[in-house]
């Protein structure tokens, strides 16, 4: 009996993990998701500054980003060193600027 709840326990879990991937499919066919390739997620995961490494993956200069999040250059450098924080609205400018949600940065 252990073995056939398993067995449907599982089967279940297969059925959900495959409407998740239909569903993630859609989203990015649709533009809602995107895919970025190994290089930048492992930046991201070894700790490098989200906002340098979401703007490299761009490809902008600190200066296009400063421009379209209407902040300085000098600040934005400062915020992608470590050594300032943004406040709430700099960083939903800065991730607009970037196409990506406030969630991608925190």
């Amino acid at each position: 009996m252990a073995n056939a709840k398993s067995s449907l326990f599982g089967a279940v879990e297969d059925r959900a993990d495959a409407l998740a991937v239909r569903e993630f499919d859609a989203r990015l066919a649709a533009g809602e998701e995107e895919l970025i390739p190994a290089e930048f997620a492992n930046r991201i995961i070894d700790g490098e500054n989200k906002i340098r490494v979401w703007r490299e993956f761009r490809a902008m200069t600190a200066r296009e980003l400063a421009e379209k999040a209407e902040i300085s250059t000098d600040f934005l450098s400062q915020i992608e060193k470590g050594e300032r924080d943004g406040d709430f609205d700099e960083i939903k400018k800065i991730a607009a600027a970037l196409r990506i949600s406030m969630a991608e940065l925190t």
